[in-house]
């Protein structure tokens, strides 16, 4: 049974920084393609960052380049994201989510997603 547990999220000013983390358990992060999406109540879950399996190729959406960085560490068999220069339009709920068909790419579509976390909410307000 894969488990995805978020951590990190909180309440920050504009411009600020936060970084989420993503724990799993049931699968390795270095066999699957992972993702960050994010997403207010009422609409559609909005990819963010995605990491690929095997040689952890990054994928970001365009309006995330260069404030968001995603990592993978192995031996923690956890993903994180580090968002940088926040402003109150990212202020949502972060969710982690895996593929679990081997050797699957990143995809920007949330229903290509398997396996969810629960979610970590960022608030960035002054």
């Amino acid at each position: 049974q894969v488990r995805l547990v978020e951590s990190g999220g909180g309440s920050v000013q504009p411009g600020g920084s936060l970084r989420l983390s993503c724990k799993a358990s049931g699968r390795t992060f270095s066999s699957v393609s992972a993702a960050w999406f994010r997403q207010v109540s009422g609409k559609e879950r909005e990819f963010v960052a995605g990491k690929r399996w095997g040689d952890g190729t990054d994928v970001y959406a365009d309006n995330l380049k260069g404030r968001a960085t995603i990592s993978r560490d192995d031996a923690e068999n956890t993903v994180d994201l580090q968002l940088n220069n926040l402003t109150p339009e990212d202020t949502d709920v972060y969710y982690c989510a895996i593929r679990r068909r081997r050797w699957a790419a990143v995809s920007t579509s949330a229903n290509d997603y398997d396996d969810w976390g629960q979610g970590t909410s960022v608030t960035v307000s002054s």
